[in-house]
């Protein structure tokens, strides 16, 4: 017989489904995507840890799962929130069921919900600590997900990089240190596709072991949670300043523009999806972006000499920044895609640009 599985929000709301994955308790902030594919990439970025995945598009699974597609060595959502899984996905690339997918990772999951009502009201009252609960009594998982302490109260980077410096040599032109925050690995597969050998260090990782590499230029990973709390990679970037060339994607354009002097605010329910209008300021272009973040870079505490270079055309909030005196490109979008359109793979041209001296 199966057990009883239920979903709770902060605010009150309960709804009950079928479980799938593993059978177990779990809590975090829910988060809703827009992505109509790439629920394996999803399961599997670093960005959302410490987040419960719900996903707009109604049907999950028909794919099936290959761990090709995988950005990283394990799924770090910690719930998965869905409205119909199929249980026989068709797929000649298939290895397995999400069932099967979570279960080996030990993630819960939860099916049969009306995922259009959870996310209109995470639209409405924003991004909310939620928790799922096998067997558990109504009033005591609502309790469960408000007990919880809110994301930008935890620590969650350390959770996900590498813990020593990991080298990855392709015989390239050029050597970058990757600050890993949380890297995706389809920014690893940019990077290197360019030529470019990498050093994975750890987010809290000094400026001067970095410089004892001699790199050519670093590269701040996109990962979870609040910014801020990401104190000792901000101060590694304030001490690389003008030393060499510097980009980040997502959390590592955030940590940036935090280390020289900007402040970043909460956004109401974030950006998650593979098709957010962002438009260059540069060219004139619109194009079509994935984005994964709950943070912004607040325009109005910019310090002289940023210049904004792209922004989100549905929210006007900054995707892209660049500095007219020291060698620094960055973007809050996902240029790798992973899953999402290749619009933007043109950044990592930019950053080669910024490596050769342009």
């Amino acid at each position: 017989m199966k057990r009883k599985v239920a979903l709770a929000l902060e605010d009150g709301t309960y709804v009950e489904g079928k479980a799938f994955g593993a059978e177990k308790n779990a809590v975090g902030e829910i988060v809703f995507c827009t992505s109509m594919t790439g629920y394996v990439e999803a399961l599997t970025d670093p960005s959302y840890k410490g987040q419960i995945l719900l996903l707009t598009y109604p049907l999950i699974g028909n794919y099936g799962v290959c761990k090709e597609d995988f950005e990283s060595d394990s799924v770090k959502v910690e719930g998965f929130v869905v409205r119909e899984l199929c249980k026989e996905p068709s797929n000649f690339r298939s290895q397995m069921t999400v069932d099967e997918l979570l279960k080996s990772y030990d993630v819960p999951g939860i099916e049969g919900v009306d995922t259009r009502m959870l996310t209109r009201k995470i639209r409405i009252f924003g991004s909310m600590k939620a928790a799922i609960g096998i067997d558990m009594d109504r009033e005591k998982l609502i309790r469960m997900a408000r007990d919880q302490p809110s994301i930008i109260e935890i620590d969650l980077v350390d959770k996900v990089c590498v813990k020593e410096p990991k080298l990855i040599d392709v015989k390239g032109k050029y050597d970058v240190v990757l600050i890993d925050c949380g890297v995706k690995m389809s920014i690893v597969r940019q990077l290197i596709k360019r030529g470019i050998n990498l050093i994975l260090v750890p987010y809290n990782y000094p400026a001067e072991k970095i410089m004892e590499f001699d790199p050519d230029g670093v590269f701040i990973s996109n990962g979870p949670g609040d910014p801020a709390r990401v104190r000792e990679t901000i101060e590694t970037i304030r001490n690389l300043v003008g030393k060499l060339p510097l980009a980040g994607i997502c959390l590592g354009h955030q940590l940036t523009a935090l280390a020289l002097g900007a402040k970043t605010f909460k956004l109401k329910f974030g950006h998650h999806g593979s098709n957010q209008p962002t438009k260059d300021l540069e060219t004139g272009r619109v194009f079509i972006s994935s984005q994964n973040h709950n943070f912004s870079v607040d325009e109005k505490t910019l310090p002289k000499g940023f210049e904004i270079t792209q922004i989100n055309l549905n929210d006007y909030t900054i995707e892209g920044l660049k500095h007219n005196d020291i060698p620094i490109l960055t973007v809050q979008y996902h240029p790798e895609a992973g899953p999402g359109p290749h619009d933007t793979y043109f950044f990592f041209d930019r950053f080669l640009d910024l490596l050769r001296g342009g």
